[in-house]
């Protein structure tokens, strides 16, 4: 698949994350149930990705609905009601679930059409943005090649392709401006590690794993030039959620004077909530934490503490970038201002 996601005509199809970098298989959803569950077990995954997968479902609904018979509007909108409250936390699920939701009176065959320009738009979505930041990176920096950190997967796997931050890293690779990434590993699910890395290794760009508790040495010891991360959703004022772990990042990096630096589409953005702190962050199953692969880590019954995402204040982040706009804020070293 030249995308994450795609329709073969009946089902949709989707490239399951929890199987690599061991193995690329792709799931063939065919029903509501079967897409909500591939997005609550990160099989699909990615805040671009949830939005399009979010719009094919409503999809998938009007196109089985209206096969049924009556009363396919209640049914339809119900559908994407649970679709939308699959995932809390990235705004892109519910604003994809609303646009293609939005073209039902249209038909079924409408709602589809909406859903497959949606994939073709973010791929164009991701390549300008991707080009707005490499291009804001190599102003923001003089060492060359750069040292690049990044947190989670903002790849083609968490988007249509192409991909946010990992894109725009990318794009710096083909200019030849990177000597290495490094990649944290992304706990507990690794995403990083497992995804990150694999997409890189594809692409032949340089790359270390990082220990997510190493990243804030790795910037004491000068190995770190700029980070480059995503986001899940980005209030008003600029606060954004993204994979736990990002806001000790903007701390270590303000600290050290290093550009922190979020690349996401204008979806991402979610104008009603004033500020970060009303953002519902989601908090995921204990065992993500306790065990391994199904191999237990820790004592029977510990409790945990696992929340997805954390919210890093628009302080800490030098610039956010979109596939419009560049919205920067100057710091100061140590000062997070």
């Amino acid at each position: 698949m030249k995308t994450s996601l795609g329709w073969d005509g009946e089902a949709v199809i989707a490239v399951d994350q929890r199987a690599l970098p061991g193995e690329y298989r792709l799931l063939r959803l065919v029903t509501v149930d079967e897409l909500i569950g591939a997005i609550q077990s990160l099989a699909i995954r990615g805040a671009p990705a949830l939005g399009l997968a979010g719009a094919l479902g409503v999809a998938l609904s009007a196109l089985r609905r209206t096969a049924t018979g009556n009363g396919v509007t209640e049914a339809v909108t119900a559908d994407a009601s649970r679709i939308a409250q699959a995932r809390p936390t990235a705004v892109n699920l519910e604003w994809g679930v609303r646009r293609a939701l939005g073209r039902l009176g249209d038909g079924p065959d409408a709602v589809l059409a909406e859903a497959l320009a949606m994939i073709e738009e973010d791929t164009a979505t991701n390549r300008a943005a991707a080009l707005r930041a490499a291009d804001l990176v190599l102003s923001l920096t003089e060492r060359r090649p750069l040292r690049i950190l990044t947190h989670c997967n903002t790849g083609r796997l968490a988007t249509a392709a192409g991909g946010t931050a990992l894109g725009a890293i990318l794009e710096l690779a083909e200019r030849d401006c990177v000597a290495e990434v490094l990649v944290d590993e992304t706990r507990p699910l690794l995403q990083g590690s497992r995804l990150t890395a694999w997409e890189l290794g594809e692409a032949g760009v340089p790359y270390r794993i990082c220990v997510d508790s190493a990243a804030a040495a790795a910037m004491a010891r000068g190995l770190v030039d700029c980070v480059l991360v995503g986001a899940d959703r980005i209030a008003a004022n600029g606060d954004v959620a993204n994979k736990i772990g990002t806001y000790g990042l903007a701390v270590a990096a303000a600290h050290h004077g290093i550009p922190f630096l979020v690349v996401a589409p204008e979806s991402t953005w979610d104008r009603t909530l004033p500020e970060g702190s009303a953002i519902l962050i989601e908090e995921r199953d204990p065992a993500e934490v306790t065990h391994c692969a199904g191999t237990a880590l820790a004592p029977v019954g510990a409790a945990v503490y696992n929340p997805a995402f954390d919210v890093t204040p628009a302080s800490l982040i030098t610039a956010t970038v979109s596939e419009e706009r560049t919205v920067s804020r100057p710091r100061t070293r140590d000062s997070g201002t």
